[in-house]
């Protein structure tokens, strides 16, 4: 993996299924619901949060700032409280309940693999397909303090596996593509993304044996294993 004409300089990170993963939000929103006096069962509150989970990837890109996140937050809390089966909320109730059942925890790998990728003097970034609030939730999964920067889809106005991400997080880092190296879950949108900006990649694959890749990409099952391969 690792060049030794061009040594890795920095090091690239997805978020979702890289760094954090998301608790189950069906149970929390039946929980919250609960707590506003309605009783909706659990399949009822996991499909109503599929609805809203589908419509925020779509549409998370309109995310890129503190107002315009506000405003597609109040979107996707209108799709959540229009879901069938679901009572009749208001906009503040869908909100809130919404965002209280949206929760991130951090994979116990994570902060010690940045740890040690930090010790060797890389430069860390996150480039993830998030809204603007992706800084937040990292500081809150106790990882923000472990990066350089990040960098979300949002605030640079493309998506993975566009390669404007990459390059928009290149230039955060500081390095050339050559002198990266990007860890991310995704075959389509990590691996591709980041060999089409002309970065090296590495899969991340948690849940077993990833799918056939190009020649020349490594896969890991932990970020554990991370500094080995760079």
């Amino acid at each position: 993996m690792s060049d030794p004409k061009h040594p890795a300089r920095a090091v690239l990170l997805d978020s979702l299924g890289t760094l954090v993963w998301m608790e189950p939000p069906g149970p929390h929103l039946r929980a919250e619901l609960l707590r506003l006096g309605f009783d909706v069962d659990e399949e009822r509150a996991t499909g109503a949060f599929r609805a809203e989970i589908a419509y925020y990837v779509a549409n998370h890109l309109e995310g890129r700032d503190a107002e315009s996140l506000a405003a597609l937050r109040d979107r996707c809390a209108a799709v959540l409280a229009a879901a069938p089966g679901l009572p009749a909320l208001t906009p503040a109730q869908a909100r809130e309940a919404m965002l209280a059942s949206i929760r991130f925890r951090a994979y116990p790998d994570a902060a010690p693999a940045l740890e040690e990728l930090r010790g060797r003097g890389l430069r860390l970034v996150v480039a993830s397909n998030w809204d603007s609030s992706l800084r937040g939730v990292l500081g809150d999964a106790g990882l923000a303090p472990l990066v350089d920067a990040v960098v979300s889809s949002a605030e640079a106005g493309a998506a993975k596996p566009d390669p404007r991400l990459f390059e928009a997080a290149l230039g955060a880092a500081g390095r050339r593509p050559d002198e990266a190296v990007h860890v991310g879950d995704s075959p389509e949108k990590d691996v591709a993304g980041a060999r089409a900006a002309g970065v090296r990649a590495v899969l991340l694959a948690r849940d077993g044996p990833p799918p056939e890749l190009p020649p020349g990409v490594p896969h890991i099952a932990s970020l554990a294993e991370l500094p080995s391969v760079i």
